[in-house]
């Protein structure tokens, strides 16, 4: 099974590796502190962690992320009016059952296959419970516009692969993926290990201006994440060069 993270770049797998050197030590009770208080950049006892910078990037992400909900809304339209597919199935039946798919929107570019790969997506993915664990939108509960899209290219769970093979750029489909595709038990997702998960899929051509943009916002939201920890991204990158 491909155990590689659902939707995180090899800058974001970075971050998080550096954040968990970070966490080590004396500086775990710290940074703790600003995951139980939502994410919150700021940390008065951290000296390192520049307010204004942090603000700066702020203001940097906020108006990339509205122009590409702006720039995103027709195709918002249309997956949202899928939203009531988003609900509570049987799991027991889901893993027993092996992956499943259905169109429900057939579209018209490329296909999608083992060696034509290259393509963004909007999604939601969900557990048997109904709960969504993730997704492209603003709120996974009241969504009103998309706030990301997955680079699929960068690696995906081996149920999404197989899942979306033969799928046509443009189109939406909804997968069935047994906890075996999923994480199986390599860690726990929807309250356990082995568990498996839903996916809603719109798929994009990786292609301008769709893929400027969320290459601009994702770059966006990982030096607004750096610079909350004290880091500065570009310098980090620039350095992995």
């Amino acid at each position: 099974m491909d155990e590689k993270e659902l939707k995180t770049s090899t800058k974001q797998r970075i971050f998080i590796a550096l954040i968990a050197v970070l966490m080590l030590g004396s500086i775990i009770a710290s940074y703790a502190a600003i995951i139980l208080n939502g994410g919150s950049s700021s940390s008065s006892g951290d000296t390192n962690v520049d307010q204004a910078k942090v603000a700066e990037y702020q203001e940097a992400y906020n108006k990339l992320q509205a122009e590409f909900s702006e720039k995103t809304k027709d195709d918002y339209d249309r997956f949202i009016a899928y939203k009531s597919e988003i609900k509570a199935y049987n799991e027991t039946s889901a893993n027993e059952d092996g992956l499943q798919v259905k169109d429900l929107e057939k579209g018209s570019g490329d296909k999608i296959s083992k060696d034509n790969a290259e393509y963004l997506a909007y999604y939601v993915g969900w557990c048997a419970d109904e709960s969504v664990f993730d997704s492209s939108f603003d709120n996974n509960d009241n969504p009103t516009a998309f706030a990301k899209i997955l680079d699929a290219s960068l690696g995906m769970i081996e149920g999404w692969n197989q899942g979306v093979e033969g799928m046509r750029i443009g189109g939406i489909r909804e997968i069935t993926v047994p906890g075996e595709l999923a994480y199986g038990d390599s860690m726990d997702i929807c309250g356990g290990k082995n568990k498996p998960l839903k996916f809603l899929i719109m798929t994009k051509a990786k292609e301008d201006p769709l893929k400027t943009l969320a290459s601009d916002l994702d770059a966006a939201y990982m030096r607004l994440q750096y610079a909350s920890y004290g880091m500065d991204y570009d310098e980090m990158v620039n350095a992995g060069e």
